[in-house]
């Protein structure tokens, strides 16, 4: 699922041939609350919004720790187990914890 590039970063998967550098979330959210909303029209007028859905609707919103926030249309769950298992599982066992 997750695949390294030749500068040492995770790419992870993210549906129709788009991929998502695992280092570089912050976090991963679902774009219904009215703050996450309000977030992403901000980011679209200010060129921020990186819109990988393929025209599908938005289930998540990545934000990155370059400002950028991604919109991919895979949802919350899914996407955090892929960055899971591409990290080895770090997140499934700090939430063990």
């Amino acid at each position: 699922m997750a695949q390294a590039s030749r500068s040492g970063t995770e790419l992870v998967h993210v549906g129709f041939g788009n991929f998502l550098a695992v280092n570089k979330v912050l976090a991963i959210v679902t774009p219904n609350s009215a703050p996450i909303q309000r977030m992403i029209r901000e980011g679209k007028k200010e060129k921020t919004i990186i819109d990988i859905t393929s025209g599908r609707r938005t289930k998540a919103a990545v934000f990155m720790d370059t400002g950028q926030i991604m919109l991919v249309a895979i949802t919350p769950e899914a996407l955090a187990g892929r960055v899971a298992s591409a990290r080895g599982g770090k997140m499934e066992k700090a939430q063990a914890d």
